[in-house]
């Protein structure tokens, strides 16, 4: 019972503390993009999305930044932005992939998640977000070739 009234009080009009804070994040980016645009654009959104990464506690860091190297490395199309304030890779101002540490919604793992943009289609089911908790030379290489599959099927 008590688990249940903690779980109503974080959640209020039906949206969490860190939904909310995400939300406000986005609300940020977008009116920091009115302001800007072109190669300058650019650059601001690589550095928001490093700077956002260093803020991250142990070991989601470390796991970021590792992220953030195959995906640039892999899929250089990619632009790195902040997408409700989380890392993330767009092409054509579409995000492709992103970034979500445990600790953006209390969660026990980082996820790495796709857009409906990327394509991944695979049969009628296929996966959108994987959880990691580890970045094995195994789990790199099928990072990877996700991402370039990402890259390589978005529709024009």
């Amino acid at each position: 019972m008590a688990r249940n009234k903690r779980a109503a009080d974080d959640v209020r009009d039906g949206f969490s503390a860190e939904e909310r804070a995400a939300m406000r994040e986005r609300a940020q980016e977008l009116k920091a993009a009115a302001r800007r645009s072109g190669r300058a654009k650019q650059e601001e959104d690589a550095n928001a999305v490093l700077a956002k990464i260093a803020e991250l506690p142990e070991p989601d860091r470390t796991m970021a930044t590792r992220l953030h190297t195959i995906i640039t490395t892999n899929a250089p199309a990619l632009a790195p932005r902040l997408w409700y304030g989380m890392p993330a890779y767009a092409k054509d101002g579409k995000v492709i992939c992103f970034v979500q540490s445990a600790q953006k919604f209390n969660t026990r793992y980082t996820t790495l998640g796709f857009s409906d943009a990327a394509m991944l289609d695979d049969g009628v089911m296929w996966p959108t977000a994987f959880a990691l908790t580890e970045l094995t030379p195994a789990a790199e290489a099928q990072i990877a070739a996700l991402v370039r599959r990402a890259v390589d099927g978005v529709a024009e």
